[in-house]
């Protein structure tokens, strides 16, 4: 499990998820229904990123999110 702190963390678990799954980033857009331009500023950190199409990235990809407290006990 990764623990983001950073959207420069996020980009880099998508840019890895995306080149596992053999996509270039016009075929992640496409997929995704995004452009070329949002892939790009996702992998690269971008911070004023739209949440909801971040999740839905994630959601294309297989990757799930989850939030905890800082501070909590959770399963690792």
């Amino acid at each position: 499990m990764a623990i983001i702190y950073e959207t420069t963390d996020i980009g880099k678990l998508v840019r890895k998820k995306r080149l596992e799954n053999g996509l270039t980033q016009f075929q992640l857009a496409d997929i995704s229904g995004t452009g070329t331009r949002f892939i790009s500023e996702l992998e690269n950190g971008k911070q004023t990123m739209q949440i909801g199409m971040v999740l839905d990235m994630l959601h294309v990809l297989g990757l799930d999110i989850s939030i905890f407290e800082r501070g909590t006990d959770y399963e690792a």
